[in-house]
């Protein structure tokens, strides 16, 4: 008798159908909570921590910030970010290259959510286990660098096309890399048709107004 063989996509539902319950959960904690919580995920090194830095920087006066930082190993971003007075919370992930709704449910209870404007989930630096995962949030912010080719949107369209907006970084050194600006926001177009494009430098703060309204969720 010929034993069957066990169907992955079977696994891979039923894993996602408990983080979207825990999702739920997560994102009525939130509305209870009147917190704006958005999730950035990237490739690594597009500048996803820069961009928090800036951003905690800037809005740390008017807003209330925190962030939830998700790595395989080491609590270096978390330090890194503490530095401007905000609480920062690793999430070390070991071999998962992504956040799920349980981990973000799991470090809640260490933020002081009545006394939060904004909750910052930091995803593991990855395109393609985070666009599964719902984590509750509010928004989700999907970056691009200049550095990293305009075709990087249709390699990996599933991100993309969960996208709330697409922030493109490293502005700053577009032209030394050679950046497409136009087919860059065609390919982003394609991949995500009509979704809200920012283009920012985290070191020179260009762009970076447009960034904080959507924070902001203005």
């Amino acid at each position: 008798m010929t034993v069957p063989i066990p169907r992955i996509v079977t696994v891979r539902q039923n894993i996602l159908k408990a983080n979207d319950a825990t999702a739920a959960e997560n994102r009525a904690t939130f509305a209870a909570h009147g917190l704006r919580v958005l999730n950035l995920a990237s490739s690594p090194g597009a500048g996803k921590t820069a961009l928090l830095e800036r951003t905690l920087k800037d809005l740390g006066q008017t807003l209330r910030l925190a962030v939830a930082v998700g790595d395989l190993a080491t609590e270096n971003d978390a330090v890194r970010l503490r530095q401007w007075g905000v609480q920062a919370e690793q999430i070390v992930t070991g071999t998962v290259c992504h956040l799920d709704a349980a981990m973000i449910g799991a470090v809640l209870p260490r933020f002081d959510l009545p006394n939060l404007d904004v909750l910052l989930l930091e995803n593991v630096g990855n395109l393609v286990c985070p666009a599964s995962y719902d984590l509750g949030e509010t928004a989700r912010a999907v970056l691009l660098s200049t550095t990293e080719g305009e075709d990087k949107p249709l390699k990996y369209p599933t991100i993309f096309n969960t996208a709330d907006v697409v922030v493109v970084t490293k502005m700053d050194i577009a032209a030394a890399v050679g950046y497409d600006h136009v087919l860059a926001l065609e390919n982003i177009d394609r991949a995500r048709p009509g979704v809200r494009v920012i283009e920012v430098s985290s070191r020179t703060g260009e762009g970076m107004e447009a960034w904080y309204d959507f924070v902001r969720g203005d």
